[in-house]
């Protein structure tokens, strides 16, 4: 009898065992857009800055690593009698390349609680476009800060619109400022944005609309034919052989009205966007030239006037002052949350800071300071309500105490966090696994070694 229960028990231990090998590391899937989930090939990269001002514009310039240029962000493609539209928004990477590089930097003067010590996170509440499990709607829900809402978890719970002014002439925004090389490079521009109860652009025109008449679907503008072809190929484009030095973007002072009867033909291609001057609020960044990608990197400068005017729109700087500084880097066709973010930088006009602006005299900056080095990283599905729930995240109690992300955690291992985060569910579901093989095995391991001593016993 000692015999069967030997045998029955060392079948069930290779059993276990073999059970352990088949499903160990199944619970992680690499990539699932389905669920909105496509991991970066590399979760970091690395972001120059250098600042300077004159007392009455500041400027900053920028330079990062990207394999090559993306100058498209979404077009219209003719295929078969109708334009289609094409990139602008996908899951991950974009393999046709239709998504524009971007360098984006959220400024705060101190009045908005916690981003100088745990930066873009704040803004990154529950239910956000493209996060898993968010239901597709036609308006995206865009980041906001936690103070905008009853419940800061709740993108649905934002407070009256007069309890919003209040914030806003308290400085509770975030002013964002969005390089795009599509949308605004060409016009030597960037978009001046901000962020409170949500993502939104300053006042006035912005530097582009959309090359659709809503009511015939077809372009409204096109190339002028005079000047060269009246449109693009899609394979061209796609390829990257459409460059800084051909007619890629559509202007709205150079471009002509759409003719839908010209003998157009499959692939011909034409910009989603039309650019044009921007103006307000919203056009006070600007570049003294615009950008180019050259031996695989960005570098991109832009300018603005220190006081703007505009104090419910733009932080205000101001010599000698200190700022908190959050940038994001968009590159290699990946748009949307699929990007890479830092951690809070702190910003000292000819003050010390982890990047001091430095003085200059004369029309422009000579830029002979040394690059200021930041760690990017991809921050995954990480939101504010996960990070301060202390059944979700161990270090929630730290936060309460205002202890910064900085002094905690390095980049790399926010960005490993951030991955677990996208499968949160399954790292659950293979820990329990691996709970119920070991306590199988061990059982079984003492069953075994039971069964063998009282067997010993009897043959003695």
């Amino acid at each position: 009898m000692q015999t069967k229960y030997l045998a029955v028990s060392t079948a069930v231990f290779t059993g276990l065992l073999v059970l352990g090998w088949v499903t160990h590391g199944t619970g992680v899937v690499r990539d699932d857009p389905e669920r909105n989930i496509v991991i970066p090939d590399e979760l970091m990269t690395q972001l120059q800055v250098k600042a300077a001002y004159d007392g009455e514009n500041i400027y900053f310039r920028y330079r990062w690593p990207a394999e090559r240029p993306m100058l498209f962000d979404d077009v219209l493609v003719y295929e078969d009698g109708v334009w289609e539209e094409r990139g602008g928004e996908v899951i991950g990477p974009d393999p046709d390349n239709l998504v524009e590089d971007r360098v984006a930097m959220m400024v705060d003067d101190g009045s908005v609680p916690l981003f100088g010590r745990y930066g873009g996170y704040i803004t990154i509440g529950d239910g956000l476009t493209t996060f898993t499990g968010v239901p597709e709607t036609e308006e995206e829900r865009t980041k906001y800060l936690p103070s905008t809402r009853t419940d800061p978890g709740d993108f649905e719970s934002v407070r009256p619109e007069n309890e919003l002014e209040m914030l806003r002439a308290a400085g509770q925004f975030l002013d964002l400022w969005d390089w795009r090389s599509s949308r605004t490079n060409p016009l030597g521009q960037a978009e001046d944005t901000s962020v409170g109860a949500e993502r939104e652009a300053d006042a006035g025109i912005a530097p582009y609309f959309t090359n659709i008449d809503e009511e015939t679907g077809l372009p409204l503008f096109m190339f002028d034919p005079a000047a060269g072809d009246p449109a693009l190929r899609i394979d061209a484009v796609v390829a990257g052989e459409v460059g800084f030095n051909d007619t890629y973007y559509l202007n709205a002072a150079t471009a002509v009205p759409f003719d839908p009867n010209r003998d157009w033909q499959n692939g011909d291609t034409l910009p989603r966007r039309v650019l044009r001057d921007g103006s307000g609020s919203r056009a006070d960044v600007a570049m003294p030239s615009a950008a180019r990608w050259r031996n695989g990197f960005w570098d991109v400068t832009l300018v603005r006037a220190m006081d703007t005017g505009n104090p419910l729109e733009d932080k205000i700087f101001r010599d000698g002052g200190n700022y908190d500084l959050a940038f994001s880097v968009f590159r290699n066709a990946s748009t949307m949350r699929w990007h890479y973010v830092s951690l809070p930088v702190s910003l000292g006009l000819e003050q010390p800071a982890q990047l001091v602006a430095e003085r200059f005299e004369g029309d422009a900056p000579d830029w002979t300071q040394p690059w200021t080095e930041i760690t990017m990283y991809y921050p995954g599905q990480v939101t504010w309500s996960r990070l301060t729930d202390a059944r979700q995240h161990p270090g929630a109690d730290r936060i309460a105490q205002r202890v910064p992300v900085a002094t905690r955690h390095s980049e790399e291992q926010l960005a490993l966090y951030g991955v677990q985060m996208e499968f949160a569910g399954e790292i659950r579901s293979q820990w329990i696994w691996t709970l119920i093989i070991s306590l199988g095995l061990i059982v079984g391991m003492g069953i075994n070694v039971n069964l063998l001593m009282r067997r010993r016993e009897g043959e003695a």
